[in-house]
């Protein structure tokens, strides 16, 4: 029995050959050296395309006093400072929110409208606060159910043509 168990071609389970470190070794190194082949020729390629790239640069104008030295890269604050007014939007969105922050702190906080005449704002939920409390202000009348004179019936026809103005004592 101990004959079936055996395999014939005498090999056994497992290989019998191992790899030898040196192929390990040599296999990462032309890696290595591959990936810095690239790097190199990648840096070389975009310093060529760079430099051709500055050679096509079209001539600045003339008239143009302050333009930067490189054209393709905008200096943080030129268009600002190079450009008379009315400029384009450059941000959209931030001014927008400026905008509307500008308005928040108005419509919610307390200040002087004009400190000479003594005018001053408050928030609104305070207003409405005030507004409930002391209602609106009216305005008195003379009498309560009369309708303008301009629009009472002449003379009993029932016509509601406008006529002169009579003063009701």
């Amino acid at each position: 029995m101990t004959d079936e168990l055996q395999p014939e071609n005498n090999h056994g389970s497992f290989e019998h050959q191992d790899l030898k470190a040196g192929g390990i070794l040599y296999f990462l190194l032309t890696l290595i050296v591959g990936t810095v082949i690239c790097l190199f020729g990648l840096k070389g390629l975009y310093a060529f395309l760079d430099h051709r790239e500055k050679a096509l640069q079209p001539e600045v104008n003339p008239l143009v006093t302050n333009v930067p030295e490189d054209t393709r890269h905008v200096a943080p604050g030129y268009p600002q400072t190079a450009f008379p007014n009315p400029r384009l939007e450059e941000d959209e969105r931030g001014q927008l929110n400026g905008i509307k922050l500008a308005e928040d702190n108005t419509l919610y906080s307390y200040g002087w409208v004009d400190e000479k005449a003594g005018t001053v704002r408050i928030p609104i939920d305070r207003a409405m606060d005030l507004l409930a409390q002391r209602g609106l202000p009216v305005r008195p009348q003379t009498e309560a159910n009369s309708a303008p004179e301009s629009l009472k019936t002449s003379a009993g026809n029932g016509s509601t043509t406008p006529g002169p103005a009579k003063k009701v004592r």
